[in-house]
């Protein structure tokens, strides 16, 4: 049933289940023509189901000036504010180029699947289709990818060269041997790539998260919220069928790399109780971007990410 992992991450044999090559990473740009970085489709779980959109090319902080009646409370200047004893506002001033950065999660548990193929491909194929659509649009490209062994950054660039050089990040992670690692080991690797992503990410960007966000905690959320408030935040929830559905009655052996056991899948009080959980952290995942206007795009393994993608953001105008 499970994708077994290739005997070496770079056998041809696995390509485009368990790794992806550059090669076919740049052959998405075909697919990245029925994308739209313009109207966004994605149910903004901060408006009861309505649709949202992007706030626009990127602001470059200007000034601050004398707080006004009807100014966004999101922009007010804090450390400004406490130094004059009044309040203050940020200017912001339209970027030519607006940056657009993709935050990539290849962990141990992204290179899994039992449907499709791995989380990590997967990632390395939604981030692809939404650079090549940046880049149609004239968008500065950066990213960070990131394991438990450390991260990896590429500072925002125009052009192909901004694609490419996103592109090569990509793959080359998702070839990197993914061993079992300890929950705390992950939870300390995405704190530490989202803290990153705060430090570097100018005001205005637009900003693709992917990542089955294991190990998500309170920490994590402060960046987030702070990401939130001057930035587009889209972030894609990638999972597994297995990890929403048992598979069909019967036993199963499986191994997380170092402990083996037996799954009963028969049982349907465990069968119920799989899929709740399931259900409850989607959820979670709705209520975090509903509290941060955020947006929230759910993909499977199973997926296909350009048409998964083309129903969320819709066509370009022709």
């Amino acid at each position: 049933m499970a994708l077994a992992k290739a005997s070496k991450p770079h056998d041809a044999a696995g390509e485009g289940l368990v790794w992806i090559g550059r090669r076919a990473l740049a052959r998405l740009k075909a697919e990245s023509r029925d994308l739209s970085l313009v109207g966004l489709r994605i149910l903004s779980r901060t408006a009861g189901g309505q649709l949202s959109r992007f706030k626009g090319r990127g602001m470059e902080f200007d000034e601050a000036r004398p707080y006004q009646p009807g100014d966004d409370i999101r922009t007010i200047d804090w450390r400004v504010t406490a130094r004059t004893g009044r309040p203050h506002t940020k200017l912001f001033r339209e970027e030519r180029e607006r940056p657009v950065l993709f935050w990539a999660d290849f962990r141990a548990p992204m290179h899994f699947a039992t449907r499709g193929a791995f989380k990590s491909v997967q990632a390395a194929r939604a981030a692809a289709l939404l650079a090549w659509s940046a880049r149609a649009r004239g968008e500065r490209l950066g990213g960070l990818a990131f394991s438990e062994e450390g991260h990896r950054e590429l500072r925002p660039r125009g052009g192909d060269d901004g694609v490419f050089r996103l592109i090569g990040l990509l793959s080359d992670y998702s070839k990197a041997p993914a061993e079992a690692t300890s929950p705390e080991l992950r939870r300390t690797s995405i704190l530490k790539a989202l803290t990153r992503l705060r430090r570097v990410t100018r005001p205005g960007s637009l900003l693709f998260l992917i990542s089955d966000f294991r190990g998500l905690n309170p920490q994590c959320e402060v960046h987030l919220s702070a990401l939130a408030r001057h930035n587009d935040l889209v972030l894609i929830y990638l999972h597994d069928p297995l990890e929403s559905e048992l598979p069909p009655k019967g036993h199963y052996p499986v191994t997380d790399g170092r402990r083996r056991f037996t799954l009963r899948a028969g049982d349907p009080e465990l069968r119920r109780r799989h899929h709740e959980r399931f259900e409850y952290r989607v959820e979670v995942m709705e209520a975090l971007c509903r509290r941060y206007r955020m947006h929230l795009l759910v993909l499977s393994t199973a997926d296909d990410p350009a048409q998964s993608l083309q129903a969320a953001l819709g066509r370009p105008p022709r």
